[in-house]
């Protein structure tokens, strides 16, 4: 089988030797993701023709899948994940650990944008900073590990009160407009309409944002992460000064954070194919 080579970079023969698979496994496992996507069994033409394969070639892999345990057949003779799938899901769902997939991507995120970038869980008091990547310029506020960020003010907690099922958020949210105190006029922007407008953006662009707030001239975006049952399991925080930060929705800074978001998701255990 052919190996892909970037434009430009040349392969030594050890290289193209390491880099040789075995086609009719990359094959098959065409056929298992697919069918990974299903939520029913599927007869073998229509996994067939999902694949851009012929029922007749098909047809081995599912045989071997079949002694296998990677399948099962219905009564019917339609298909669907078997055993062995489930135990292979099973050990790597123990194993998967996502702060540490997160951190393994973040480096070259803060490179790429020149900003610096944060992994931001959950914890018993809000959203909580636990790996800070600072960019070549490192800014001046009180971020650190264990940081905690306010569910109204910051990117990041906007995004936890977006995606988080509202019994987890709504005690905290509500006990924090309890203690702040606004110069006149300003507390409008912390009404519940003006909270639910601004959570209501964040599920629209799929990240939230945040312009010269909580800290003037600091700007951010921060994007979701989710895991195989859609739930969010952490956040991923780009702040930077107002002066060189592209706060646009799909700019130079939002779309690698989409992508890296994507990519970490994907990780541990969220489908392609129904992430955001």
């Amino acid at each position: 089988m052919d190996t892909l080579v970037p434009s430009g970079l040349a392969v030594t023969p050890m290289e193209e030797k390491s880099r040789r698979g075995i086609q009719s496994i990359e094959i098959g496992s065409a056929l298992l993701l697919q069918l990974a996507r299903q939520v029913r069994p599927v007869p073998l033409k229509d996994l067939a023709k999902a694949t851009g394969m012929t029922a007749g070639k098909a047809h081995p892999y599912m045989v071997s899948f079949l002694k296998v345990g990677f399948v099962t057949q219905t009564e019917a003779g339609h298909y669907e994940l078997g055993p062995f799938a489930l135990q292979l899901g099973l050990t790597r769902l123990q194993r998967m650990d996502p702060v540490k997939e997160a951190s393994a991507l973040i480096e070259s995120l803060a490179e790429e944008t020149g900003q610096s970038v944060a992994v931001v869980v959950w914890g018993n008091l809000g959203p909580t900073i636990v790996r800070l990547e600072e960019s070549v310029q490192p800014l001046h506020v009180n971020l650190r590990t264990g940081t905690v960020m306010s569910l109204t003010d910051t990117a990041t907690g906007r995004l936890f009160a977006a995606y988080m099922p509202p019994k987890v958020v709504e005690k905290l949210l509500s006990n924090e407009l309890a203690r702040k105190s606004y110069p006149r006029g300003v507390g409008e922007a912390f009404a519940p309409e003006a909270i639910e407008a601004s959570l209501a953006e964040t599920r629209r662009h799929g990240m939230s944002r945040t312009k010269g707030m909580p800290i003037p001239g600091i700007d951010a975006l921060c994007g979701p992460v989710f895991d195989s049952a859609g739930h969010l399991v952490l956040g991923i925080l780009v702040m930077g000064p107002s002066a060189t930060f592209d706060s646009d929705w799909d700019g130079s800074i939002a779309r690698p954070l989409r992508k890296c978001a994507l990519e970490i998701s994907r990780r541990i255990g969220r489908d392609d194919s129904t992430a955001q």
